[in-house]
C-alpha cells in the first residue's frame, strides 16, 4: 500500500513531481488563452476584456453582452416612468380630489367666506327690522 499524489502532481507515492499542464496541453486550450504553470495547478488568461471559466475551459466577455445593457436600460425607463405617471397623477387628480374633500368637511365646521357674507347679510337685516320697528 503505498501513498497517493496531490492534485497536479504524479509519481509513485513516494517521490511526486509537479505536472506541467501548459506544456502538456492539458489546459487552456479555448482561442486566446495562456497558460502558466504554478506548483501543482496552473493559470488561464484570456486576451483583451475576456474572462476564464476554468470549468468550461473558455473565455467570456466579462462587461456583459448589449442586449444585456439594453434590457436593462429598457425596464429601468419603465420603472421611472411608471413613477413619473404616479406622481403626476398625485399631484393633480388625487391631491385636487382630496383638496375638495378637505374643503367640503372643513364648510360643515367652519363656514367659507362667502357662505358667511350671505348668511350674515340676510340674518342682519330681518334684525334691523325688527329692533327699528319696536322702538
Amino acid at each position: 500500500m503505498g501513498c497517493l499524489c496531490p492534485k497536479g502532481f504524479r509519481g509513485n507515492g513516494l517521490t511526486c513531481e509537479d505536472i506541467n499542464e501548459c506544456k502538456e496541453r492539458s489546459a487552456c486550450q479555448c482561442d486566446g488563452c495562456s497558460c502558466k504553470n504554478t506548483w501543482g495547478g496552473y493559470e488561464c488568461k484570456c486576451k483583451g476584456d475576456l474572462l476564464y471559466i476554468k470549468e468550461q475551459d473558455t473565455c467570456i466577455e466579462r462587461s456583459g453582452s448589449k442586449f444585456g445593457w439594453f434590457l436593462t436600460f429598457v425596464v429601468l425607463a419603465v420603472v421611472v416612468g411608471a413613477g413619473l405617471a404616479g406622481y403626476v397623477f398625485y399631484k393633480y387628480r388625487l391631491r385636487s380630489y382630496m383638496d375638495s374633500e378637505i374643503m367640503a368637511i372643513m364648510s360643515q365646521y367652519m363656514p367659507l367666506d362667502s357662505q358667511h357674507n350671505n348668511e350674515a347679510s340676510s340674518e342682519a337685516q330681518p334684525l334691523r327690522q325688527t329692533s327699528v320697528g319696536k322702538f
